[in-house]
């Protein structure tokens, strides 16, 4: 069964970090793209960043670009997405996200809140 798992979230004040991750099962990582979308309240959900299953290179949407790194642990099903320098407008819920054979996968999200 495909499955995507978020956990990181958290409160933090602006200017902190977090580490988000997305374990996921019933498919190989290695042969899918992922990507990281946010919701905050309010809003529609917006795309943050993904990650290639070429070369594994990142695309990151403007407002995150220079803070957030995505990564990949293929070998233990994991992408993680590192936020530096959170801003208070980064306050939302993120997802992981993959379409895997042809079906649109999302995760329960995890609720990042910056604040201080």
């Amino acid at each position: 069964q495909v499955q995507f798992v978020e956990s990181g979230g958290g409160l933090v004040q602006p200017g902190g970090s977090l580490r988000l991750s997305c374990a996921t099962t019933g498919f190989t990582l290695d042969y899918y793209a992922i990507g990281w979308f946010r919701q905050a309240p309010g809003k529609e959900r917006e795309g943050v960043s993904c990650i290639s299953v070429i070369d594994d290179s990142p695309l990151y949407a403007d407002s995150v670009k220079g803070r957030f790194t995505i990564s990949r642990d293929n070998q233990n099903n994991t992408v993680y997405l590192q936020m530096n320098n959170l801003k208070p407008e980064d306050t939302a819920v993120y997802y992981c996200n993959s379409v895997v054979l042809g079906s649109n996968y999302w995760g329960q999200g995890t609720q990042v809140t910056v604040s201080s």
